[in-house]
């Protein structure tokens, strides 16, 4: 993970069950009590802590308000590993951009910001609508267009990522947006994005990258 922080060697199914055992004995935990959980968890650079607290946050993500959002860019400006940024992303940054329409600005913030794992979560926080087949494709393709030339493999590895999972119910869309970007796409987003297009568009985009490539 080439994280700097401690590890107990705890295994993640067994931290979820934790979790579980939590939320049924403590269902009414409230938000003010839900964060000050979280930061004390957080306060100690212990993987196993750490990842406590942002699977706290997942399971109770419903009590999280729009104000909450200073805290989550700090975590993932803290976290410098995928492990704890793409839950945070996918799971609690998203729904809680889901719920309030005014963050997506926060997200166009991210976007742009000077830390990559904030840009990287700008994007996959978009993932879970568009894996269903809904979402706002043009604003992640808004900011994708801002990073294909970034050298970053999480970057690369992120846009790559939720074209993916986009292809699922909408490979037609992911096509036609890929297919002209083959000069400047990398190799990670098309192995990654290909993977559900058709015969037919997944061999046409391989031929516009190799192209592209040798040229």
């Amino acid at each position: 993970m080439k994280s700097d922080v401690e590890f107990f060697g705890v295994g993640l199914p067994a931290m979820r069950q934790v979790v579980r055992a939590l939320k049924q004995e403590h269902a009414g935990l409230d938000r003010r009590n839900l964060l000050e959980l979280v930061a004390l968890l957080w306060s100690r650079p212990v993987f196993e802590r750490r990842m406590m607290a942002v699977l706290l946050l997942e399971a109770f993500e419903p009590l999280l308000r729009p104000a909450d959002m200073k805290l989550l860019e700090r975590l993932i400006r803290e976290s410098k590993t995928w492990a704890f940024v793409d839950e945070l992303a996918v799971a609690i940054v998203g729904p809680l951009v889901a719920r309030s329409s005014e963050l997506l600005r926060v997200l166009d913030r991210w976007a742009m910001a000077d830390d990559f794992w904030l840009r990287r979560c700008a994007m996959l926080a978009l993932l879970r609508p568009l894996r269903r087949g809904e979402g706002d494709f043009a604003r992640f393709a808004r900011y994708a267009e801002a990073m294909l030339d970034e050298r970053e493999f999480f970057i690369r590895k992120a846009i790559g990522w939720v074209l993916r999972e986009t292809a699922k119910k909408r490979p037609d869309l992911v096509y036609q947006w890929l297919l002209p970007r083959c000069a400047i796409v990398s190799g990670v987003t098309v192995r990654e994005a290909v993977k559900y297009l058709s015969t037919r568009q997944r061999a046409n985009v391989l031929h516009a990258y190799g192209l592209a490539q040798r040229r």
